[in-house]
């Protein structure tokens, strides 16, 4: 999907709007690339302004630790996942197949495309979800982030996903539960799928029909309609 709109972030992921400048915007990007070549343990300031030819106070100016960066890079992507199953989900009135729709829609790996960005790409994007979300709130600063409503990208899209749940069986008890647990299962089943092969049922395939198929069947046993 080629999309060229602008995702509004909450500006408490910044210092300064990256989106407003160049450099700004190769901070974000090659920040992005950068963290899924070296993983976000080793990656630094100094390191990423070494790729964008400038210097390590220049990126302190946008963003105030390396967490911050990866925070706003991952609620990017939530938003625009967000956007991706307001769009898909258009005209679209079966309950069913709106939980299908948005299955496919966190399960399914986005394709590249030709599309040159000089900002985020959803594919990147998406890589750095499996490899390096968990990290935006697994940390000690959890309370004060969420009061800062850091994660409400994604409490958005589990919302979207409770309500659709409840919409197909209203009688279910766990909507929200079970929303951000496929979620999660999603992104980790992907993770293991490359990593740790053993964990998944489905450790060889190339494509995540199997896996979409397993989050399907796991979704519909659950919220069966007695």
């Amino acid at each position: 999907m080629d999309l060229d709109l602008r995702i509004k972030m909450n500006d408490r992921l910044f210092l300064r709007n990256p989106e407003d400048s160049v450099l700004g915007k190769k901070i974000v990007k090659h920040g992005l690339l950068l963290i899924n070549k070296i993983g976000f343990e080793d990656f630094t300031f100094k390191k990423l302004a070494q790729e964008v030819n400038t210097t390590e106070a220049s990126i302190y100016r946008y963003f105030e630790n390396k967490h911050r960066l990866l925070v706003y890079i991952i609620t990017w992507y939530w938003r625009f996942l967000e956007y991706k199953v307001l769009i898909g989900l258009n005209n679209v009135t079966d309950p069913k197949i709106k939980l299908q729709t948005i299955i496919k829609l966190i399960a399914e790996e986005p394709k590249p495309t030709q599309q040159q960005n000089d900002f985020l790409t959803e594919t990147e994007a998406y890589q750095l979800v499996i490899w390096e979300g968990s990290k935006t709130y697994l940390t000690r600063n959890i309370g004060k982030d969420n009061k800062d409503r850091l994660f409400k990208p994604y409490k958005d899209l589990c919302e979207s996903f409770a309500a659709l749940i409840k919409e197909y069986n209203p009688k279910y008890k766990y909507p929200h539960s079970l929303a951000s647990s496929i979620i999660e299962i999603a992104h980790s089943q992907n993770f293991f799928k490359q990593n740790l092969p053993s964990l998944t049922d489905f450790p060889k395939q190339q494509d995540d029909k199997k896996l979409i198929d397993f989050l399907l069947t796991l979704l519909f046993s659950t919220i069966a309609i007695n």
